[in-house]
């Protein structure tokens, strides 16, 4: 019996390990475009303002300030 058990063991640790890396591959390219683009960054706050808020957050403890403050200008802009 343990020797069923244990591929089988060894193929969920895989699948576990490459949705891991998947979704962490998935959250740097999000995080690198937003954080590269002010487009993207106002499409975000469209979309989905919770996502937006925590890039906001996570800049804002790498000690990079300002950056919210810069788009809500220019969206302030692009709205008159």
């Amino acid at each position: 019996m343990a020797c069923t058990v244990e591929p089988l063991a060894k193929n969920i640790f895989k699948g576990v390990l490459v949705a891991e890396f998947v979704g962490i591959l998935g959250v740097y390219i999000l995080f690198n475009k937003m954080n590269i683009s002010q487009d993207f960054r106002q499409t975000m706050s469209k979309k989905s303002p919770f996502i937006l808020e925590v890039h906001y957050q996570s800049i804002r403890t790498s000690g990079l300030y300002g950056i919210r403050e810069q788009d809500q200008e220019k969206y302030l802009k692009s709205k008159s």
